[in-house]
């Protein structure tokens, strides 16, 4: 969640034990521990005061659940179309934000700045890794909001934005939750009328180029394995059928793949040195089915690490580029939130990194070719929308063999 927002004060509380036990503390009970730099029951009176209109929201039916498969389906009229070849520089060059959607200043300087890269750079595709529409996501899927949080935005980056879903996106009673997982179908029906935004399906799968594939990004929705609080509906439950859907197309996919290179984008990471933590611990926690995402720390390693070169994630509004280790099995986690929020300025782990960056705004730049594979990252200067590159990383040797390539 947000630097400004509370955390649960246990794991996998249901929203509505969350906003009791919150009522309780303010009436004089123990205080509830926080994410720490504001006062501490500014944001939990906001959400009290609107738990009765998102009570009377959970009455309404839920929208139609999604798929198992990851069937794509056509973008919106006109919309932009995705590479089919290298740049002048012989690279597929993608643009990477993620943690944007706020509307705000810093997301229009990020923006701006990279908007200045993109024709220097020959960039053809961007992806933006969830937390898309704050603070709860959208109403609808023709909600105002796209347009003042994305559209606009990034207007003038011309390309396909393959897009995942943050747990802001899917919000409950309380914003930023993930209680709600049937939210993020509004954001796939959005696809449909948007020339930019990708998100054929929940999670989905795109080769580049499509023929003869060289990169292969898999979107996946961690929302149900690491949502702030218990999943009530049967269908996103950790063990759902959901889920296990989900986590049976990955395997299939990556097993499946001729891409020379593989990236996995999720908004969640698996490793991570920000405030939040990694995977199987997030914000301290370490019991539980979801608050700590124990899950997906299992599904990471069981079905990720090893065979994909990177994981791209937002979450925690940090630049990181770790290190691969013999713990992921050769894969480099890639935390890049800052695209319009930032943390605290400060490294609260200690896993092996290339380089990080704990307060300032930014983006990264992802360039693959047959040869390497090379991750650029910018920091940005909100005040004069100017971007620095700050770090460049190549990696040379891909993690595993494309499906059918000879040894």
């Amino acid at each position: 969640m947000c630097d400004d927002e509370l955390i649960p004060p246990q794991a996998d509380l249901t929203e509505r034990e969350w906003l009791r036990a919150g009522s309780e503390a303010t009436a004089g009970g123990p205080p509830m521990r926080t994410t720490g730099r504001v006062p501490q029951w500014v944001n939990r009176r906001t959400l009290l005061g609107g738990a009765m209109a998102g009570a009377a929201l959970t009455m309404l039916p839920s929208p139609a659940q999604s798929p198992a498969s990851a069937a794509p389906r056509l973008g919106g009229p006109g919309a932009f179309p995705f590479p089919e070849h290298p740049n002048g520089k012989g690279e597929f060059a993608i643009l990477v934000t993620g943690d944007a959607g706020t509307g705000d200043e810093a997301q229009y300087a990020v923006a701006a700045a990279a908007r200045d890269l993109c024709r220097s750079e020959g960039i053809g595709l961007a992806v933006g890794l969830g937390d898309n529409i704050y603070e709860n996501g959208p109403e609808s899927d023709d909600d105002s909001e796209f347009q003042d949080k994305f559209e606009k935005p990034n207007s003038g980056i011309d390309v396909p934005w393959l897009m995942v879903l943050g747990n802001h996106d899917c919000s409950g009673l309380i914003p930023g939750s993930g209680g709600d997982p049937s939210r993020g179908d509004r954001e796939v029906a959005y696809a449909a009328t948007s020339r930019r935004w990708y998100m054929p399906s929940r999670y989905y799968s795109v080769p580049l180029p499509a023929a003869d594939p060289l990169v292969e990004f898999f979107a996946i929705d961690t929302i149900p394995w690491s949502s702030y609080v218990a999943q009530l509906d049967p269908h996103y439950r950790w063990d759902g059928p959901y889920m296990r859907e989900q986590r049976s197309w990955l395997d299939g996919a990556l097993r499946a793949s001729r891409a020379q290179w593989k990236v996995v984008i999720g908004h969640h990471p698996y490793l991570n040195n920000g405030k939040h933590g990694s995977a199987g611990s997030y914000d301290g926690f370490k019991i539980g089915n979801y608050t700590s995402g124990v899950h997906l720390k299992d599904m990471y390693e069981n079905v990720v690490c090893g065979r994909a070169d990177l994981i791209l994630s937002g979450h925690d509004h940090t630049l990181q580029i770790l290190e691969p280790t013999a713990r992921t099995g050769g894969t480099r986690q890639v935390v890049c939130g800052a695209s319009a929020k930032t943390e605290d300025g400060t490294a609260h782990f200690g896993h092996p990194a290339a380089w990080q960056n704990f307060s300032d705004h930014g983006f990264m730049v992802l360039k693959v070719s047959g040869a390497r594979l090379t991750i650029d990252a910018y920091t940005v200067d909100v005040a004069t929308r100017k971007a620095t590159l700050a770090h460049r990383t190549r990696q040379t040797r891909p993690v595993a063999a494309p499906a059918g390539a000879h040894a």
